[in-house]
């Protein structure tokens, strides 16, 4: 490896340095993207969690967990996209009110109808057991050793078209995370799951020439090439070095973070040692300078020495914050470098759906790790959609007090999964329903309506007449008309005509 040599000018650290003394290349406007806001102004929270999780994914899972379960034991499972839906919206809503066992959720005295009305116990359990999301008889060799998750591959693929559909913001923070993990993070723009440090290695080649990249930088690398020009990238001393600065400078963008001090210890070399910083006080930092004033190096003395590095921000203009003081034991006013405050304020968001996760996440109670993938990254497409649900009633002006906190966003995800597809979760079709006998008549069971969310989405409902000899009474709460015309997509009949349109009431 050829050693990479920099050139540091000191700065006395009495001495104020402005941020403006900094000289990174030539930077274009940056492209802000268009916000869609206008067109989620009628959105459900289905609509959005369905950036993530379709109609198509979930049909997806169901026919190959058929076919798996079908060619293993030759026993049918017999499962639609319609109980994948219900499995999916039972485990959603066991997140928002835990039990210690799931058996409990089919106690007696415990029991939720909304889980237990569409599968009993042992059917949910063998769903769980045979969730598949590709034929692993269809994976070729080369691929499953090259992908060590390429048993949910399409799975975290889905979510992440999701992700990188998102709008790219001006800055953005780089980090990692564990599975299952605590924490915090904001909307997740894009992500690579980590399979290893030589599988990432073979993924990149790097050419004759290129500075070289340790881990941290190659995945810092992978990360950026979905961000625009001129974007400022704040991650943890993982990521960062002199070699990640100074290729992202040529792609334009601008890192801030701290840095391991053997990263640059041709700088540490010229800043005070940390005796020194400790003898001025807290609050005291000193910064030092490429010869071409492209990246600075600041150490900061807090409660313990801080190193931080940046292609963007320097020391100046500091403010001030309050740090505890162990001697006097209570805390106390110092100086802040500009670094360090513009730092911590744009990676305050990094732990938010980590914390928000955590709290509500789908755990199974299953040491299964295929399914615990599948069950966090479900939780990662509903933080994301909640914080999008979230910015999009902010931005409108919508009331906080009417915006629903995350527990009810997932509730409702629940409840919509559970209650939107009235097909029987034993794969029945309408027409396979057995008919009921009451008082020796004949009587079809009635229909579950659909939940409020679904009957509401515009362009999704068309109306059309059934030729039957008796019509059937409307299905609008209050209403005594019958009717023969019925929604394609509800599959409830609805009274239309001029003097009674419940076809319009349930729709809207």
């Amino acid at each position: 490896k050829k050693q990479h040599i920099q050139l540091w000018k000191k700065r006395d650290h009495l001495k104020f340095e402005t941020s403006s003394t900094l000289k990174p290349i030539q930077e274009v406007q940056f492209k802000h993207e268009e916000e869609m806001v206008q067109n989620r102004e009628s959105w459900t929270p289905l609509d959005y969690i369905e950036q993530y999780i379709d109609k198509d994914l979930m049909k997806m899972i169901a026919d190959c967990s058929n076919a798996t379960s079908l060619a293993r034991c030759e026993i049918p499972l017999n499962t639609s996209t319609d109980e994948i839906y219900h499995y999916f919206g039972a485990c959603i809503l066991m997140s928002c009110v835990p039990y210690p066992s799931i058996r409990m959720y089919w106690f007696k005295t415990l029991k939720f109808p909304a889980i237990t009305e569409k599968f009993t116990r042992d059917r949910f359990f063998r769903l769980r057991r045979s969730l598949k999301v590709l034929v692993d008889d269809d994976v070729p060799d080369d691929l499953r050793e090259r992908d060590k998750f390429w048993k949910v591959r399409p799975f975290l693929n889905r979510v992440l078209k999701g992700c990188r559909s998102q709008t790219r913001p001006k800055c953005v923070s780089i980090d990692e995370q564990m599975i299952p993990f605590t924490g915090a993070y904001g909307i997740v723009l894009d992500f690579d799951v980590y399979q290893g440090a030589n599988a990432l290695l073979e993924q990149v080649q790097q050419q004759p020439g290129d500075l070289h990249l340790d881990l941290g930088g190659l995945v810092a690398d992978r990360l950026s090439q979905t961000l625009h020009p001129n974007t400022k990238i704040y991650c943890g001393r993982f990521f960062t070095s002199i070699q990640v600065l100074e290729l992202m400078l040529k792609k334009q963008m601008y890192v801030t973070g701290t840095v391991k001090k053997n990263r640059v210890a041709a700088a540490v070399q010229k800043l005070p040692t940390n005796e020194r910083l400790r003898k001025d006080g807290m609050g005291f930092s000193a910064q030092v300078t490429t010869k071409d004033g492209k990246i600075c190096v600041v150490k900061w003395y807090d409660r313990k020495p801080v190193l931080m590095i940046s292609s963007v921000h320097g020391r100046e203009p500091e403010d001030i914050c309050q740090s505890w003081n162990k001697k006097l034991k209570q805390y106390v006013t110092i100086s802040r470098p500009n670094i360090v405050s513009e730092y911590k304020s744009k990676t305050r968001g990094v732990e938010l759906a980590d914390r928000m996760m955590s709290c509500y996440h789908m755990s199974g109670s299953t040491k299964k790790w295929t399914l615990r993938m599948l069950m966090y990254f479900t939780d990662l497409a509903l933080a994301n959609s909640w914080l999008l649900y979230r910015k999009d009633l902010t931005e409108r002006g919508t009331p906080k007090k009417s915006i629903m906190q995350f527990l009810e966003f997932r509730m409702e995800v629940a409840t919509t999964f559970l209650a939107q597809h009235a097909n029987d979760s034993s794969g029945f079709s309408e027409q396979d329903e057995p008919d009921v006998f009451v008082e020796g008549k004949r009587r079809r069971p009635a229909k579950a309506l659909p939940h409020v969310s679904f009957r509401r989405r515009s362009n999704a409902h068309l109306p059309e007449v059934v030729n039957m000899k008796n019509a059937v009474r409307c299905r609008v709460k209050g209403c005594s008309g019958k009717t023969r015309v019925r929604c394609v997509t509800c599959e409830v009949f609805l009274c239309l005509q001029g003097e009674r349109n419940c076809y319009a009431a349930f729709h809207t």
